[in-house]
């Protein structure tokens, strides 16, 4: 990868901010890269540590995640009628997803263990593979993005190991929060 003028952020003193795009089928997106004098992982020692989101109070917290699969045509055709021989492959990786939502904590370190309310997989067949999309919930001191982000990534995981016999090109890509809000708690019908 060319160096674009980015600063890394280990050993970085200094705020650096610059911009890049990315084009892809999809459109044009325009990411911002900023980096903090102090990060909210590191220690005063550059040392990783996790957050204490104590003080922050209880709120409803969504999060929107969607990743792509490209595959063959005949990959397509054997999910489509349920033909792969390892069984119905968007049912399993639409479980193996909202599994992997719920033990995120114990998969990224940093990440805080949340009380979820929900995870919802949606596998949805497209003419060049397979987008999925996740959303999770809770109502806790700090976001599910990385839930919804990693119940994305291991559903299309779980689509490219049903499919790796039939299908060596496979693809997995455009893994992306799509949103994320946060809503207090007063207001909200719990109905």
């Amino acid at each position: 990868m060319e160096d674009d003028g980015r600063q890394s952020a280990v050993g970085s003193q200094q705020s650096a901010v610059s911009s890049q795009q990315y084009h892809n089928e999809f459109g044009i997106w325009k990411w911002e890269f900023g980096i903090k004098k102090e990060l909210s992982h590191v220690d005063e020692s550059g040392k990783a540590r996790m957050v204490d989101v104590g003080h922050k109070k209880d709120q409803l917290r969504i999060a929107l995640a969607q990743g792509f699969i490209r595959l063959n045509p005949e990959t397509l055709r054997l999910i489509r009628e349920n033909q792969v021989r390892k069984g119905d492959v968007l049912t399993v990786a639409q479980v193996a997803g909202i599994q992997a939502g719920k033990k995120t904590s114990d998969l990224i370190p940093l990440c805080h263990p949340l009380p979820i309310t929900k995870i919802d997989v949606q596998t949805v067949l497209a003419e060049n593979g397979v987008t999925v999309t996740a959303e999770a919930r809770c109502i806790g001191q700090t976001g599910v993005e990385m839930e919804a982000l990693t119940a994305v990534s291991v559903a299309l995981l779980t689509i490219y190991d049903m499919c790796k016999a039939v299908d060596k090109e496979m693809q997995i890509g455009e893994i992306r929060l799509i949103e994320k809000s946060k809503t207090d708690l007063q207001g909200i019908d719990n109905s």
